[in-house]
């Protein structure tokens, strides 16, 4: 087939297919792959330093970077490390690789590191390993590493224990095969953020660590007791029948108080010898009187007198002996003119803790009728166990506080028994106490401390700042505005102070009361014990 065209469209044709040839030339200059370094893109170069060297490829000899200038510097610091083989933290650059784990199955916690090259597990000893953990609060410690078996074992300053909490900045530098590397990571457990604002809001008190002189002191159980010293047992001295009994269980009573009057016979007889022999001695005094008289005057012999004097000597006799019974029974004077009334009266002033007699009884001259205590003193009377026997001195201060309610006195020891029970193997001691208030009632159970002696420590913390926290026994301290806590190792204590032997420095703060609250905020953090 035959075209015939003419000039104009072999014209429109040929720019047609310009305008086809520039616009296809510019849809594949748009689709060409931009260069890394290109000012259009997201990552942008410095002169001199090729992308080479981000991606594993030696950097050429143009860049000013040393061979220590290794490629974690640039994207694994600060980067979430991946999880080795052997569940630890792995970092790897050029191939080259270091598995980070703290291990703590069957031993105390410790550094343990493993090595690979390609993936591959690597000698160990082919690489030497250092580590540097720096804590809140702490010099930063150095870890060096041996070979053992098929891992390198950290030892710092002759100790392998990676020391609770495993809270820390870590810097880890590798050098294998005359090539450094270096990782870093950072790891956070049991550790609380407040600002002093919110400390204050919390009314969290916080302390300063320090030398404190603490009371060593030894804690025992006992009851009160009646002073025995000060009660006294009463009974009648002889038999009769009650006639009345005026004071009652739990009254106090003044000394020389009538508490019972018994009507007694013997007491009658006994009476009545005491009148006869006071009436005998009297009508002998005044026959020997007469008789003196009448010898002095020559009118009668001398023995009418001598005999008159020696009646009246007897009858002196008489009447001491009856007045002698008549005192022992303490009767007292007759009221009355009634022989029989006997009047039992108070011999102390006290309180009637006991009273067993009632109106119209008979009782025996021996019957305990009453028993009247003095609780103006008590005795604490407490149990020594046969370890703290030479603990447990005579003058020594002790604190006697109430099981059942809120009270404490203090007094010193004035007792130590002498034996050990056979079955029980304790020995007795006893604390006088006053009191004028009556608030300690004999049978009262207590809890005795008693000061041995008093020592100044170079560390320690209020006794409310300590808190557990999983297994460890921690106080936490204040960093800034963290808290974190620290386990220590505590000894002796008074209560309010307690020593603390390792895990806390002087001149530390901590949180002291309601530092329960920073313990709460731990647990509610959830923070992993991550190795």
């Amino acid at each position: 087939m035959k075209f015939n065209l003419n000039k104009k469209q072999n014209l429109s044709i040929a720019g047609i297919l310009i305008v086809s040839i520039v616009l296809a030339w510019l849809i594949l200059a748009t689709n060409k792959p931009q260069p890394e370094g290109d000012a259009h893109g997201d990552h942008v170069e410095t002169a001199g330093h090729e992308d080479k060297e981000h991606h594993g490829e030696k950097a050429k000899d143009d860049n000013g970077d040393d061979k220590d200038h290794a490629d974690a510097e640039h994207h694994d610091a600060g980067a979430a490390p991946q999880k080795g083989p052997h569940g630890g933290k792995l970092f790897t650059q050029d191939g080259y690789g270091v598995e980070v784990t703290i291990f703590e199955t069957g031993v105390e916690p410790e550094f343990r590191v493993y090595t690979y090259q390609n993936g591959k597990p690597l000698d160990p000893a082919l690489s030497q390993i250092t580590i540097t953990l720096e804590r809140l609060g702490r010099s930063p410690q150095a870890f060096t590493f041996v070979k053992e078996k098929d891992y390198l074992k950290g030892n710092a300053s002759g100790s392998t224990l990676v020391e609770e909490p495993h809270s820390f900045k870590v810097a880890i530098a590798a050098q294998y095969n005359s090539k450094a590397y270096r990782f870093a990571y950072e790891q956070i457990e049991a550790r609380v953020t407040l600002t002093d604002q919110q400390v204050k809001q919390n009314g969290i008190g916080l302390l300063t660590a320090g030398p404190a002189r603490i009371e060593s002191a030894l804690q025992l159980i006992g009851e009160i007791r009646f002073n025995e010293d000060r009660m006294v047992h009463v009974v009648p001295r002889l038999a009769g029948i009650v006639e009345s009994a005026p004071v009652n269980l739990g009254d106090r009573v003044r000394k020389g108080q009538l508490l019972a009057a018994v009507s007694s016979q013997t007491i009658a007889d006994q009476r009545s010898e005491l009148l006869a022999a006071q009436q005998r001695l009297a009508l002998a005094r005044i026959t020997f009187e007469r008789e003196k008289k009448l010898w002095e005057d020559k009118i009668s012999a001398e023995q009418d007198y001598l005999q008159a004097r020696n009646v009246m000597q007897e009858a002196d006799i008489a009447l001491r002996g009856a007045q002698q019974k008549h005192a022992a029974l303490g009767s007292g004077d007759m009221t009355s003119g009634n022989l029989t009334r006997y009047e039992i009266r108070s011999p102390i002033d006290g309180t009637v803790v006991e009273k067993h007699l009632s109106l119209g009884e008979a009782v025996k001259e021996d019957a305990n009728i009453f028993i009247i205590a003095d609780l103006s003193t008590v005795w604490a009377e407490m149990t020594i166990y046969a370890k703290d026997l030479n603990t447990v001195k005579l003058g020594q201060k002790a604190t006697v506080k109430a099981a059942a309610f809120e009270s404490q006195s203090s007094g010193t020891v004035f007792y130590i028994g002498a034996l050990v029970g056979e079955q029980t193997r304790v020995a007795k001691a006893r604390v006088l106490l006053p009191n004028p208030k009556g608030t300690w009632r004999p049978g009262l159970p207590v809890n005795i401390e008693l000061v041995s002696g008093a020592v100044k420590v170079p560390v320690a913390v209020s006794a409310e700042a300590i808190q557990t926290v999983r297994d460890w026994t921690v106080v936490f301290g204040r960093y800034g505005d963290n808290f974190e806590a620290r386990p220590v190792e505590l000894g002796r204590s008074d209560g309010k102070f307690t020593e603390v032997i390792t895990g806390l420095n002087a001149g530390e703060r901590y949180a002291a009361k309601n530092s329960f609250l920073i313990k709460a905020d731990v647990g509610k953090s959830g923070a992993s014990h991550d190795h």
